[in-house]
């Protein structure tokens, strides 16, 4: 596939799932068979628990990670003791997650593995860094699209995004939905000297004024807006909100005067949980969004089979999908 020559060209990438079952582990095992023996000098992780025979949600049967010699991954401890391959400790972790120190080990003889990496964006991000100490070309991070993920995919420098029937059996509304995903993450980057200071932010509502000052706004978060709305634009009309956006602070915001002059900032677009047309209401309106983290998209794979037993037309579905977002489409399961 076209798209791993691309991917040997970032430091890091992060494969995101629209859903469970999309492919995501079967994208990164094509990865992982593609640059087998190419030299490329690969590290493993993931921001969840994969691997695993079973999904522990839908209790259908999950692909294995087989890793080759050479390998660098980072698993928990106990992850690592059932690990089914041979391998170096290079590192154990002072932080802990529910599962243990995270070990970083080099594979001696190919096997299998289950992955479950940092619990949070700060230590992914500080893993991935330290990488560079090991002469890693580039780092793989297994990643999730969900309210509960503990990490950014807009952390890594490229992300490839998986879909498919298990996110819609209708062919129209999966490319709905999935196009809409995709203008989320074509959403411009605030490039500005207050970034770094914004993303250490990471409660709260605030606000920056017309001289680059920012303020914390008597919010707790966006789900508390309504209250005092009034006080929402005593500091301008750039509003930062530093955790989820979701479609009733779109819709507040549109409602106030001066909507044409609104910015509001969310960290990466995996922040905006606001419906399609909610989101459509508030830019139509003249609002903006713009985002603190920003991430390039080099391939969208598809996954025509749902775990519940029904398969798309995975030709149909690639071609309407390739006509209404204007880039490649990959079925991996129809090569």
């Amino acid at each position: 596939m076209p798209f791993v020559d691309d991917l040997i060209k970032h430091t890091s990438v992060s494969i995101i799932g629209t859903e469970k079952n999309t492919g995501k582990t079967e994208c990164l095992k094509h990865i992982l068979r593609r640059l087998d023996g190419s030299g490329h000098r690969l590290a493993v992780t993931s921001i969840g628990l994969d691997g695993e025979g079973i999904d522990q949600v839908t209790l259908t049967p999950k692909p294995e990670i087989f890793l080759s010699e050479g390998t660098i991954f980072v698993t928990t401890e106990a992850h690592f003791r059932t690990k089914k391959l041979d391998a170096e400790i290079l590192d154990i972790s002072q932080q802990r997650t529910s599962l243990g120190r995270l070990i970083t080990a080099r594979v001696k003889g190919r096997g299998k593995v289950l992955l479950s990496g940092p619990s949070d964006t700060i230590w992914l991000k500080k893993l991935i860094d330290q990488m560079q100490l090991y002469q890693i070309d580039t780092t793989l991070v297994d990643g999730a699209l969900s309210r509960q993920s503990p990490g950014s995919p807009a952390i890594t420098q490229a992300m490839i995004l998986t879909t498919g029937a298990a996110l819609s059996a209708n062919i129209n509304t999966l490319v709905s939905k999935t196009a809409f995903l995709y203008e989320l993450i074509q959403l411009p980057l605030w490039d500005n000297p207050l970034s770094e200071k914004m993303l250490q932010q990471t409660h709260g509502v605030w606000a920056v004024d017309e001289y680059g000052q920012m303020h914390e706004l008597p919010f707790q978060s966006a789900f508390t807006l309504d209250a005092n709305k009034e006080e929402l634009f005593q500091h301008g009309h750039t509003i930062y909100a530093s955790g989820a956006i979701t479609s009733r602070l779109l819709n507040t915001l549109r409602m106030q005067p001066n909507i044409g002059k609104t910015r509001l900032i969310a960290r990466d677009f995996s922040k905006i949980f606001a419906d399609h047309q909610s989101y459509q209401a508030f830019t139509k309106s003249g609002g903006q969004i713009n985002v603190l983290l920003q991430t390039k998209l080099i391939a969208l794979c598809v996954n025509p089979v749902s775990p519940k037993g029904y398969i798309l037309d995975s030709v149909k579905l690639r071609e309407q999908m390739q006509a209404t977002l204007q880039i490649p489409v990959y079925d991996l399961f129809n090569l």
